[in-house]
């Protein structure tokens, strides 16, 4: 009778109230990362529980409360189960000597004086082979930060390119989860929405590639070529440097074309890297793979880069990031469960009259739902909903919309510093998200490329329908009818 009761007393939230609740979030968690540097999970928990407290003044029962939280946490068990095998991945391949040649065979490979460029392109081309940012920052990006944290450049800079070819990679990928996604909440067919996606994310990419060339070209530290030798001499005396470590990545290639899921991908990578392990060295005891498995790799090779560069990985190492992700999800999951996310955006949605605006707010809802719930996914789910009547009145197609999904929400996550995708880039690369946000210079022009498209109409994909009425109206207009 009592939930009943307080079931009763629930008025549904208007929208001065949904956007007030949205603006003190979005204090109390930018004044505890940006101002006092706290690590997000505080403030995301402190929101939470402001959240419920809402709640419960305004009389939601506790059972509507647990049915949000688990709402929110199911959308991300998937990822979740995803990162914890990327941590035992990390610390196989290490191990292994994967990483460890990645490393060596790149600094004969690729030149210092145009290595930024270089780790932008690397990224980005194999990123789009395989269609996972996560699989391409935990693995060759990790050894491209070694190269460049040894050859003296700036290591936010390093990570802003890694995360920035990475996401290209993503984007642009039939492979890729985000661009499924997309796809299919527009309603546009994948490889025309790929297709559509490159009026903006061609511009994107190449001025991202001049500003990378730029920012990194030019090893910036003198002692750079000592700093490499010594490395590749620490490198070759305690890990198994060959072209056999090619072998999983070949495996990754193999798996992207046969399109296998991505958690086999990773079961597949860890086993084959465990089977190197065993045919490297015989003597290694099981026990010592199960304990690094789960507690990481420690490096132990004497030299102080190398081992601060290596010692990472293991499952119990991801946990700091899923106890963020489970909070981020919760707090989502509630704001999506008293509609406080849908209450703020659809009214905004009805009030646009030009193809410039309903661009610009459909990108700037992406952006709000990574800044107030931190989740990749739903940053294209819910202003697809929002906005798709919109697009479809204002004779835009569904590959119009599909665009901007990805440029306002699957870029965006990787500069929220509680977005999923952004703390698992900080804590595989170990460089903070807002050190690297203003390098990653994908993620940044995306979404300006794309509102310039909506008010220039440049790219901007029409309805059949609508540009046979616009052509109908020019002829009228010039016979003087």
């Amino acid at each position: 009778m009592k939930e009943q009761s307080e079931k009763k007393n629930w008025r549904p939230v208007k929208f001065g109230e949904a956007l007030a609740i949205l603006l003190i979030m979005l204090l109390v968690m930018g004044t505890g990362v940006i101002k006092f540097g706290l690590s997000p999970t505080t403030p995301v928990l402190l929101v939470i529980a402001l959240v419920i407290l809402w709640s419960k003044i305004r009389g939601a029962d506790w059972d509507t409360i647990h049915d949000g939280i688990i709402d929110g946490i199911k959308t991300g068990i998937i990822p979740i189960f995803i990162f914890l095998l990327i941590g035992a991945l990390i610390s196989v391949w290490i191990a292994a000597g994967i990483i460890p040649s990645m490393m060596v065979f790149g600094f004969h490979l690729i030149s210092a004086q145009w290595f930024v460029p270089s780790v932008f392109l690397v990224c980005a081309i194999i990123g789009t082979s395989i269609g996972s940012a996560f699989t391409i920052i935990s693995t060759i990006g990790i050894a491209l930060f070694g190269m460049g944290t040894t050859m003296g450049f700036n290591p936010a800079l390093v990570a802003g390119a890694i995360i920035s070819g990475a996401i290209f990679g993503d984007k642009t990928s039939p492979l890729s989860d985000s661009t499924n996604l997309a796809s299919a909440i527009a309603e546009s067919e994948l490889f025309a929405h790929i297709k559509n996606l490159m009026w903006s994310t061609i511009p994107a990419f190449f001025v991202s590639l001049i500003l990378y060339f730029f920012l990194g070209t030019g090893a910036s530290d003198a002692n750079a070529l000592t700093k490499i030798n010594s490395t590749v001499a620490t490198l070759n005396s305690h890990f198994t440097i060959t072209w056999w470590a090619a072998l999983p990545i070949v495996l990754m290639f193999v798996c992207a074309w046969r399109k296998v899921p991505a958690i086999a991908t990773l079961l597949l990578n860890v086993g084959l890297g465990i089977v190197m392990i065993f045919i490297e060295k015989p003597s290694t005891a099981l026990s010592s793979v199960a304990t690094m498995i789960e507690s990481g790799f420690v490096s132990k090779t004497g030299n102080a880069s190398v081992d601060a560069l290596l010692t990472r990985g293991g499952i119990s190492a991801m946990m700091s990031t899923v106890s963020l992700i489970i909070l981020t999800l919760t707090l989502g999951g509630l704001l999506m469960k008293f509609n406080i996310i849908q209450t703020a955006m659809v009214p905004l949605a009805k009030r646009l009259h030009s193809n410039g605006s309903v661009v610009t707010a459909a990108i700037l809802a992406g952006i709000g739902v990574n800044v107030f719930v931190g989740e990749q996914y739903l940053s294209v789910i819910l202003p697809g909903k929002a906005f798709k009547q919109t697009f479809n009145d204002r004779g835009l197609d569904n590959l119009a919309l599909s665009r901007v999904l990805e440029d306002g929400g699957t870029v965006i996550n990787y500069l929220v510093p509680w977005g999923v995708a952004a703390v698992f880039a900080a804590n595989t690369l170990g460089v903070s998200t807002l050190s690297y946000l203003p390098f990653c210079f994908f993620s940044l022009l995306s979404p300006i490329f794309s509102i310039l498209s909506g008010f220039t109409g440049v790219g901007l994909k029409r309805m059949p329908a609508a540009d046979d009425q616009s052509a109908t109206a020019a002829t009228m207009a010039a016979d003087g009818r």
